[in-house]
């Protein structure tokens, strides 16, 4: 599986950072971030809310423009390693200058510059989407979509929320959504991870995202997997990360061959990879002994995330032609 050109639409830019990297930032800023690791170098952490905090100490040694431009590289590096070809990674200016516009620019500056290296490196194109972190509520919600609106751009081109997807309402960040919405930035937004239906219809209802973040739970409700199938919202799947954080309790029982098969447009990526000892190869490779897919499924996905991407036609029409040879 690793030499299929894959898609990635649900990545967190932090927390695809490998340890190693990590932890060589802490050494050189005389961090001490040991009781976020395992004795084997992994990250250490024990559910969901534990997941949060661990990956905000990680973030923490994360502290200049400079230091994201190094983690643009080391993250794209490994992408390209299982064959991925085009990547949308989520940045939050909640990280990167404390949701200060021009602070921000520096930052988004230095990400682009250094994905733009890769692309001519490597051969992977990344774009980038702005996430507002749900847990630290509505008004920083604000700040964060005026950032993402301020710099929107054919780099920058979503806006999405992230966090802890059980605080607050819909409601409470329909003024952020509409300002990214009114900048013209692509929307979608993490629902249906934890959520149950009733909450992925609300966020359908409030924010319209055109994708949606996991989204996994819908497959609770045939009206809403029909619902999902007829507008054609697409569902970013992180299978790895949803049996990682117990969303699932294994594979075999994972929802993404159900919604597939009720029509729903389904993409296939991996959340935080590191953190859940995953990678799109093994993501692959898990899907096609659990459900029997073989290379034309993938291959359907893959051009699925194709259609979805928030990028020019001219992009689409690069990575299709990459797809199909």
């Amino acid at each position: 599986m690793k030499d299929l050109p894959k898609l990635e639409l649900h990545l967190h830019h932090e927390g695809a950072a490998p340890p190693a990297f990590i932890r060589g930032l802490a050494a050189e800023k005389n961090v001490d971030l040991s009781g976020i690791f395992e004795p084997d170098g992994s990250y250490r952490f024990d559910g969901f809310t534990h997941f949060l905090s661990v990956y905000e100490a990680a973030t923490s040694v994360l502290q200049s423009p400079e230091d994201y431009a190094r983690l643009t590289r080391a993250v794209l590096e490994q992408s390209a390693e299982a064959g991925v070809i085009y990547t949308e990674s989520f940045v939050s200016p909640d990280f990167c200058g404390g949701r200060d516009v021009e602070a921000w620019r520096d930052y988004l500056h230095a990400i682009r510059e250094a994905a733009e290296q890769a692309e001519r490196d490597m051969g992977i194109t990344m774009r980038a989407i702005v996430t507002c972190i749900r847990h630290f509520g509505p008004e920083k919600a604000r700040e964060t979509a005026l950032c993402a609106a301020e710099t929107v751009g054919d780099f920058l081109t979503g806006f999405g929320m992230a966090g802890d997807e059980m605080k607050g309402t819909p409601e409470d960040f329909a003024y952020a959504f509409d300002m990214a919405r009114e900048a013209e930035l692509r929307i979608t937004c993490h629902s249906g991870e934890w959520g149950d239906p009733k909450s992925i219809a609300r966020t359908l209802d409030v924010l319209r995202p055109e994708r949606l973040g996991h989204g996994v739970r819908a497959a609770e409700d045939p009206r809403l997997m029909e619902r999902l199938a007829e507008s054609g919202v697409v569902l970013e799947v992180c299978p790895g990360s949803n049996v990682a954080l117990g969303v699932v309790p294994d594979w075999a029982s994972h929802p993404i061959e159900r919604l597939r098969r009720a029509g729903v447009r389904v993409t296939v990526s991996t959340d935080d990879p590191p953190f859940f000892h995953t990678g799109m190869v093994r993501e692959y490779d898990r899907l096609a002994d659990t459900f029997g897919w073989d290379e034309e499924v993938f291959r359907e996905l893959a051009l699925t995330a194709v259609d979805a991407a928030f990028c020019d036609d001219e992009t689409k029409t690069r990575l299709r032609k990459r797809i199909e040879t």
